[in-house]
């Protein structure tokens, strides 16, 4: 019997928080992993660190075309995908306040027009993969309800939820990970436990860990956002009409799309 060949991944929001430690977590067992992230550099470094293991598809997954090129990029280099982690996006937090509309629409596209891209991208190379697995990340923006984060709501849960039934029958499991607590379970004092401050290694080895089983759902119980999303080095990362707004408010930023 031959050795199985190494998995071959795509992860997208590799630049930084949690995205970055998955791509450390996922390139230490000796998979091929590709890397996309706004940040060249990112995908860069690495290649570096991993040669032979990393191929960088870097740039803007809010544009189709640019996705598009992405994926048949990765067509040419491997011909499958067996997993995909779709990370990349945007976390901002509104506090209660009203959201102007500037800031609906980027959430939107940064997290789901982004992410519909790159399933719709991702989809043929994960029927020729083997063993294939889907993996959705969600924001505090597009999974908690609208009391919480107004210009979120369920946006990712329904686009993965649709993407399921699409799938279903083809053999590729559909996993969406999600910022929550996992029910709450009352203490000897009849509390609720406190809440965990994770950094973003330890989030990642939990959604590891947990993905092997390829539920439909992995939630992440955590009490702090901004250490698995932070926020960029510097407002030039941003988009121009964001600027001002996000820097005034420290919207914290996901893997960016």
């Amino acid at each position: 019997m031959g050795l199985r060949p190494p998995r071959r991944y795509w992860l997208t929001g590799a630049g930084n928080g949690i995205g970055a430690w998955l791509a450390e977590a996922i390139l230490e067992t000796g998979a091929y992993l590709a890397v996309s992230s706004r940040s060249a550099r990112a995908c860069e470094i690495l290649s570096t660190r991993y040669p032979g293991q990393v191929l960088a598809v870097p740039g803007n997954l809010t544009d189709s075309q640019t996705v598009r090129e992405i994926g048949e990029h990765i067509t040419r280099q491997w011909g499958a995908l067996d997993s995909v982690i779709l990370n990349a996006g945007t976390a901002e937090y509104v506090d209660g306040q009203p959201a102007d509309q500037t800031l609906i629409e980027h959430i939107v596209r940064s997290n789901l027009l982004a992410a519909s891209f790159c399933i719709e991208v991702a989809m043929p190379l994960l029927r020729a993969g083997t063993e294939p697995h889907l993996v959705g990340i969600a924001s505090p923006a597009t999974y908690l309800p609208p009391s919480q984060i107004e210009a979120g709501g369920n946006g990712m849960r329904h686009l993965f939820e649709s993407a399921r039934t699409e799938l279903a029958g083809s053999g590729i499991d559909v996993t969406l990970v999600y910022p929550g607590f996992d029910g709450p379970s009352l203490g000897s004092d009849d509390c609720f436990p406190p809440s965990m401050h994770w950094s973003p290694e330890e989030a990642a080895r939990h959604v590891l860990n947990h993905w092997v089983e390829r539920p439909w759902e992995v939630v992440l119980p955590i009490a702090s956002m901004t250490a698995l999303w932070p926020l960029p080095s510097s407002t030039e990362t941003l988009p121009s009409d964001l600027d001002s707004y996000q820097a005034k408010n420290g919207y914290p930023i996901k893997g960016r799309p």
